[in-house]
């Protein structure tokens, strides 16, 4: 009877064991606003630990409206590349846009996205006379991401990325 209540809780606890690994199933920046870096093509979000960051030409986001209905498609690539990061500590836009990074955080996690579309949407910003166009806001949402990583992948059917606005 000993050996059989020792085997149960042997398998217990072998099933209770937990060998560290990040399973990520979703993130959420819906609270955060898109930011770019000046000197380069990046735009993102930061959410404490979390980078959210699309690295596409500058000229993804024309600064043409865009018909009802027809938003700009890009297909993501090795040109166009969203990728997600989870950090050692809460980062700042430094750590993302200087030309040379801070030595900390660090990266610990990252995930490429391998395939799916960027559609953007682009509208004009009126000032409030409303009727000179002084920029252009850019909506842009992933549809059907794959995201990848060392240890484990996910995916969106549609996530809404933001609102990123140029000037003229």
């Amino acid at each position: 009877m000993k050996k059989l209540l020792v085997l149960a809780a042997s398998v217990f606890f072998l099933q209770a064991c937990d060998d560290g690994d990040i399973t990520l199933e979703s993130f959420n920046f819906d609270t955060v606003d898109v930011q770019e870096c000046p000197t380069n093509d990046l735009v993102f979000k930061i959410n404490g630990k979390e980078l959210l960051l699309l690295n596409i030409p500058a000229s993804s986001f024309a600064n043409v409206e865009t018909p009802d209905g027809s938003p700009r498609i890009v297909n993501v690539s090795a040109s166009n590349q969203i990728i997600y990061r989870i950090y050692s500590g809460n980062i700042t836009d430094d750590n993302i846009c200087d030309l040379v990074p801070p030595a900390t955080p660090v990266v610990e996690q990252e995930w490429n996205a391998t395939g799916g579309t960027i559609e953007i949407i682009t509208d004009a910003l009126y000032d409030t006379d409303g009727t000179t166009v002084i920029g252009y806001t850019h909506n842009i949402k992933f549809v059907n991401v794959n995201f990848s990583g060392p240890s484990n992948s996910f995916s969106f059917t549609e996530y809404l990325f933001g609102n990123h606005e140029t000037d003229l």
